[in-house]
């Protein structure tokens, strides 16, 4: 009798343990090598207050991480007394990383979600990711304020590194299965600086940035980026630019102005798993663009509990009602509507590498030769593939963005464009992939850059718009040791317009097809004629078996192209002047045909 009594003492002593245990237990996947998608739950001097005093707890303290503050506050009242931690749907979470007693403030990360539409799931997360106290007077980029709004309600939102509490929304599964949830139909609003920063919360610097879907399976297809670029406290007088002199909180004012406006294109279909994000062409609008403060949208349910506030250092972004933002089915219209732009710029990647989320990155109109970032060539931009890609700069935006399919060449160019220059890595050696400047989280411009790279330039002589004169720099001496001009050829330069102004999606689409069609069809015709003049192409068999819509299109090119360079050999070689020119005119005009007689 005594022996099973003190079994049964023993056995509860036992299981008394475990409910004791968790202030003590270490959380399995605190530090390990696996990712860490969820916070450590918090088990330690967890506190629930009782703010309205109707029996359940308004706002959770806690520690997490052994001695890192944190506040659960209940907006949506339904938090329980046993609960350990808020719900992902209406609440919002605190969490004072540098453990100085306050939260929301300088270095501390905090996160809100918000159920606008009531049905137990969150629309909108804010992530206010707090840098220092010092006086900028430009970006920081240690800092993010950043909505994601759900469109496509598939519940993902950002991606927060646990281990170190820091919001890392350019990590990926893959090549570019991003974690934080740029694929479908998908909406981010976002500035490089602390709230408290901030003079007006209701605007933004990439405001938005927006993802599409139009075919509606799950991977994103196009997408635009709107930037009001905004005006920063001048460090050497504070009353410049409409600060107010005794804030001196606050560094940055939004100008209410778009100024910068990009699109961009998965041109042939092949966003897929595995290759969800492969834009092929982006377009570039800037200068003083359009005003958008009429662009008002309500922030339903978002104030939440206004009597836990006071936790927070700057608590004006749980106080919104509204947003101002171009929206998802206005911010296409309104760039062509409404922008006053004073330039325009093409990029397209040729050697198709490119992985990012954003676009196509945009080569700049520096030296054609220069290579590296930030060294004063086309690859300027950090972001920018350094060899591959083709870009077009309409400086004085004279083409409105306009495109064509050139009749030289079957490429989509600029319309308007002055010059342009494509730098060629048939093999992708230099491969862009994720490639770009987020050192926070070490070097990500991994691709190797060449030593040396064929270049080919294009420009518009008569100033029509269109390009009528193309250079090659095949070897890669920096020296352009072939130069055509369809002009002394007796070419007309001019085709028919692509009017993006009223384009769709699948308007872009269509228009690589007949960019890809238009290549493969020269592509065979010049297999004809080499087949008439007894030149060998079964050197070139790899590009006669294209087996996607990429392919028809680069396989043509690059088919056309060594055929034409072929046969142009084997008639200067014979001295035959009369079929040079012939077959000049036959390539740059896409009328091989006219060959047949030669």
């Amino acid at each position: 009798m005594h022996k099973s009594r003190n079994r049964v003492i023993g056995l509860l002593l036992f299981i008394s343990s475990f409910s004791c245990a968790p202030s003590m237990a270490q959380y399995w996947n605190r530090n390990t090598q696996l990712l860490p998608f969820r916070m450590v739950p918090a088990l330690s001097k967890i506190e629930h207050i009782d703010l309205d005093k109707d029996g359940d707890p308004d706002v959770l303290k806690a520690m997490i991480n052994d001695s890192i503050p944190i506040a659960w506050i209940d907006d949506d009242d339904d938090m329980q007394q046993n609960q350990t931690e808020g719900d992902t749907d209406s609440d919002c979470l605190l969490i004072d990383k540098n453990r100085d007693g306050i939260f929301a403030g300088p270095w501390d990360l905090s996160i809100d979600w918000c159920d606008t539409n009531l049905d137990g799931k969150a629309d909108i997360q804010l992530v206010v990711n707090n840098a220092g106290t010092k006086v900028r007077n430009y970006y920081d980029w240690g800092a993010d304020y950043m909505y994601v709004l759900d469109d496509d309600h598939d519940e993902i939102m950002h991606y927060i590194d646990w281990n170190k509490i820091m919001m890392q929304a350019w990590e990926h599964s893959g090549h570019s299965n991003f974690f934080k949830d740029y694929s479908g139909n998908s909406t981010f609003l976002k500035m490089h600086a602390s709230s408290f920063r901030i003079g007006d919360l209701s605007y933004n610097w990439e405001n938005p940035f927006i993802f599409y879907d139009t075919n509606k399976d799950g991977l994103t297809d196009w997408a635009i980026r709107l930037v009001d670029s905004p005006v920063f406290r001048d460090k050497s007088d504070s009353s410049k630019n409409g600060f107010d002199q005794q804030d001196k909180e606050i560094d940055v004012l939004f100008t209410k102005k778009i100024d910068y406006a990009a699109l961009t294109w998965d041109l042939d279909h092949d966003n897929a798993p595995g290759n969800e994000f492969d834009f092929d062409m982006s377009l570039l609008f800037k200068g003083k663009g359009f005003d958008y403060s009429d662009q008002e949208h309500q922030l339903k349910h978002w104030k939440g509990l206004s009597d836990a506030n006071y936790l927070l250092f700057d608590q004006r972004w749980r106080e919104l009602d509204r947003l101002y933002y171009p929206a998802r089915d206005t911010a296409y219209p309104l760039i062509f509507m409404r922008g006053d732009w004073q330039e325009c710029r093409l990029v397209f990647d040729e050697d198709d590498d490119c992985n990012r989320w954003e676009r196509v990155e945009f080569y700049e109109p520096k030296d054609l030769f220069k290579i590296g970032m930030e060294k004063g060539g086309l690859d300027n931009n950090k972001q920018a593939d350094a060899a591959g890609d083709r870009g077009e700069f309409d400086m004085d935006n004279s083409g409105k963005g306009k495109l064509y399919i050139g009749g030289f060449d079957g490429k989509i160019h600029l319309y308007g464009a002055e010059w342009g220059a494509w730098r060629i890595d048939q093999l992708a050696y230099s491969y862009q992939g994720f490639g770009g400047n987020y050192e926070r989280w070490g070097r990500e411009r991994l691709q190797r850059e060449p030593k040396s790279f064929a270049t080919v330039k294009y420009s518009d002589a008569n100033g029509n718009g269109f390009f009528d004169c193309v250079e090659y720099d095949l070897d890669g001496d920096s020296q352009f040791e072939q130069r055509v001009s369809l002009l002394e050829l007796g070419l007309d330069d001019r085709v028919r317009l692509f009017h993006t102004d009223t384009a769709s999606y699948d308007g872009y689409t269509k228009l690589f097809e007949a960019a890809a069609d238009w290549n493969w069809k020269r592509a065979n015709e010049a297999l004809l004629v080499a087949k008439k003049l007894n030149i060998n192409t079964s050197w070139y068999n790899f590009y006669k078996r294209p087996i996607s819509l990429q392919q028809k299109y680069d396989f043509g090119y690059w088919l056309g192209f060594y055929i034409y360079q072929d046969i142009r050999y084997y008639a200067i070689a014979k001295g035959n002047h009369t079929l040079v020119k012939a077959l000049d005119k036959a390539y740059y005009s896409g009328n091989w045909k006219s060959l047949s007689d030669k």
